[in-house]
């Protein structure tokens, strides 16, 4: 999603793309739909307006509950470990115990209010992203104003050791920020580096000032993580970024097996050597100025021989599933990773037209564990969730999904933020609904559910 720090850019991008968005959106493979018999699902949205393909199942929906159930109090991302999912949220994060997929159950809530609140976890810590400056880095600062002195963000961290009483450490400022983050173990397996991906620069900003194409690295020793600090600020644009996208990073998904990692920095995707995870090496940096207008995230299939990135056109908050916006735009790029070279193939974009009131665009996924196949399950925001095969990168196809009717209320942000596959089900962080748990059985996909994980943060990819 769009920060208030990214929204010039984006603006005058839109400018450009407006007088290409015309044409309709390519509807190849979509399923039947059906209305879902779940009693589960709650809030605005009734039962009977939700629906899905024939090979998918809403199994369980636990709304939003105080203090985290606000007006701006919005589910943001999902990490899991062992029984236990954890959602970040505008307010701060939940715990959830997953051990009955039908039954989730609350274990603890946190109020830590900052912006996007993007959640990690590793052992007994817990990272959170903050992108919107606070007057300090506890959990109870207030939101930073012109008249504060300078103001804070970056990552917090947390012992979640009790599960039900998880406890703040410290915390690490960033230049511009944490929007998003992603951890690459050390060498050393008490040493965790991570990734900091921050939109910028603002040049009136105490917290965000020029120049910024980069990306910072901070470790964490697992033991003190109050000695946590930032320890380089590589550059990783050896070529400038895109003029009108010159920002930073949105998001960077390590693949630490592999040495690889995959950057998307709005205007650029950039392709990384991190063997040495502190002096990352720039491989490859691709553009695709006619269709992407912010380069959201990457995802890695499970061979690394493919990178998928997403374009989240308009920010998250607009209607872009629409027969007036191509294709290609709003959508996801694939790309074959051949002789340390990437090379795009095709465009993938959920078939189903949505109301010019939904914003819909393509926002976080993750693989589906299955052998010799590329799956992929998707959020959509108001266009719900989407699976999809780009085993033929050429030929993407939906192969299922799940979505709900139009939020009450025109232009209203809402909808899945991300959907996760882990341990044989289908993890939605809804905005507004709260965590929906669905489930997806298809011959294609069957062989998923035989793949157990200890834990899943889908910005460190492991090989199954």
């Amino acid at each position: 999603m769009i920060t208030a720090k990214m929204r010039g850019a984006v603006a005058c991008a839109a400018l450009l793309l407006a007088a290409a968005c015309s044409g309709s959106p390519t509807a190849s493979g979509a399923p039947t739909s059906k209305p879902a018999t779940s009693p589960a699902a709650t809030g605005d949205t009734a039962a009977s307006d939700v629906k899905t393909s024939a090979n998918v199942k809403l199994v369980a929906n636990v709304p939003r509950t105080a203090p985290l159930d606000g007006p701006r109090t919005w589910n943001s991302d999902l990490a899991f470990q062992g029984n236990y999912a954890f959602v970040g949220n505008f307010g701060g994060f939940t715990i959830y115990d997953i051990a009955d997929p039908a039954h989730p159950k609350t274990v603890s809530q946190v109020s830590c209010p900052a912006e996007q609140n993007d959640v990690s976890v590793y052992g007994d810590l817990l990272i959170l992203s903050i992108d919107a400056p606070r007057a300090g880095e506890t959990c109870d600062a207030a939101g930073a104003t012109p008249e504060s002195p300078e103001g804070w963000e970056g990552l917090r961290i947390f012992d979640i050791s009790d599960k039900a009483r998880p406890t703040y450490v410290s915390a690490v400022r960033t230049d511009c920020g944490s929007h998003t983050h992603t951890m690459v173990p050390g060498k050393d397996e008490d040493t965790l580096y991570v990734y900091v991906s921050s939109p910028g620069p603002e040049p009136d900003s105490r917290t965000c000032p020029p120049p910024h194409e980069l990306i910072q690295v901070v470790e964490i020793p697992v033991k003190d993580p109050k000695s946590a600090k930032v320890v380089a600020k590589p550059n990783i644009f050896p070529e400038g970024q895109d003029k009108m996208n010159a920002a930073g990073c949105h998001d960077i998904t390590a693949y630490p097996e592999k040495n690889l990692a995959a950057a998307a920095c709005f205007g650029d995707g950039v392709l990384l050597d991190i063997s040495d995870p502190v002096q990352p090496k720039v491989l490859q940096q691709v553009r695709d100025k006619e269709n992407f207008q912010i380069w959201h995230s990457a995802t890695f299939n499970n061979d690394a021989t493919k990178v998928v990135f997403s374009d989240e056109l308009g920010g998250g908050g607009m209607a872009t599933c629409d027969s007036k916006t191509p294709s290609t735009q709003g959508a996801n790029a694939i790309y074959d990773l051949k002789n340390g070279k990437l090379e795009r193939r095709g465009y993938y974009k959920m078939p189903r037209e949505q109301q010019p009131t939904e914003n819909c665009v393509a926002h976080n996924g993750s693989l589906l564990p299955i052998a010799g196949k590329d799956v992929m399950v998707q959020a959509w925001y108001q266009g719900g969730v989407s699976i999809w095969d780009f085993t033929d990168s050429a030929n993407p196809r939906e192969i299922g999904f799940f979505e709900r009717g139009p939020f009450a209320g025109e232009h209203v942000l809402a909808g899945s933020w991300s959907a996760y596959y882990y341990n044989g089900y289908i993890y939605s962080s809804d905005i507004r609904k709260g965590l929906d748990v669905i489930e997806i059985d298809d011959p294609l996909t069957d062989p998923a559910k035989q793949v157990k994980m200890d834990d899943f943060n889908v910005q460190t990819q492991k090989a199954y």
